[in-house]
């Protein structure tokens, strides 16, 4: 018997061996555009972060620069014994590895300001590349943290262009490391973090601050 016709009359055409099913259609469809997507949100925070953290370290590298020029030079960031980016800058642990070390930081935010424009510009960057600024970040918080050590319990004086640096460094990392790993999956450690990224970045800005309530207690009752 010949092939059955449908209500129409009309014969049934072929049936397609490449039909893909509609989920995994959209899902090719949604990963056709290369890179990953960033909200608007993020993006701003990475720009505006970026600048600001850029602006302190121009003014740390050129307070530097004046210092090196005269010796009798005073920071306009040498408020008072303890806020004093004098006492910081000529230390050792202020050009570790050479180069004064707002100079990394020059570098460092300049590229978080391009990532932050190309993110508001909607350009999707590749997944890599948030890894390797996630990466680079990382390793700056943990200089952070050194820094902070050595400022707080060694150097036994503050400066404040540099906090300014590391009040960006911390939330930046935290933003963007939660691009690189987006998707989380099926990864409940990684989940956890992520829902608590912020309560715990306060967390961390409250540490910093009764650290140096703490440190400096002695000077602090004096102005109370």
């Amino acid at each position: 018997p010949g092939p059955r016709r449908g209500a129409s009359g009309a014969r049934p055409g072929p049936v397609s061996l490449t039909t893909r099913d509609p989920i995994e259609a959209g899902s090719a469809e949604s990963e056709a555009p290369a890179g990953v997507r960033v909200g608007r949100a993020s993006a701003w925070f990475i720009l505006i972060a970026g600048i600001i953290g850029l602006l302190a370290s121009s003014d740390l590298l050129v307070e530097k620069i004046e210092m090196l020029k005269n010796p009798k030079y005073v920071p306009s960031c040498s408020i008072n014994p303890v806020l004093a980016c004098g006492s910081v800058i000529n230390t050792p642990q202020a050009s570790v590895f050479g180069p004064p070390n707002p100079l990394y930081g020059v570098i460092g935010f300049t590229i978080a300001i391009v990532t932050g424009v190309l993110a508001v510009g909607r350009v999707r960057l590749p997944r890599w590349y948030w890894v390797g600024f996630m990466t680079g970040l990382g390793l700056a918080v943990v200089f952070v943290h050194w820094l902070k050590y050595e400022t707080l319990y060694e150097i036994g004086a503050l400066c404040p262009y540099c906090m300014v640096v590391w009040s960006m460094t911390i939330p930046l990392f935290v933003v963007v490391t939660s691009i690189a790993l987006r998707p989380l999956g099926s990864n409940a450690v990684a989940r956890t973090l992520y829902n608590w990224r912020w309560p715990l970045v306060a967390l961390w800005f409250l540490s910093v601050t009764l650290e140096i309530l703490v440190r400096f207690w002695d000077y602090w009752r004096t102005l109370i």
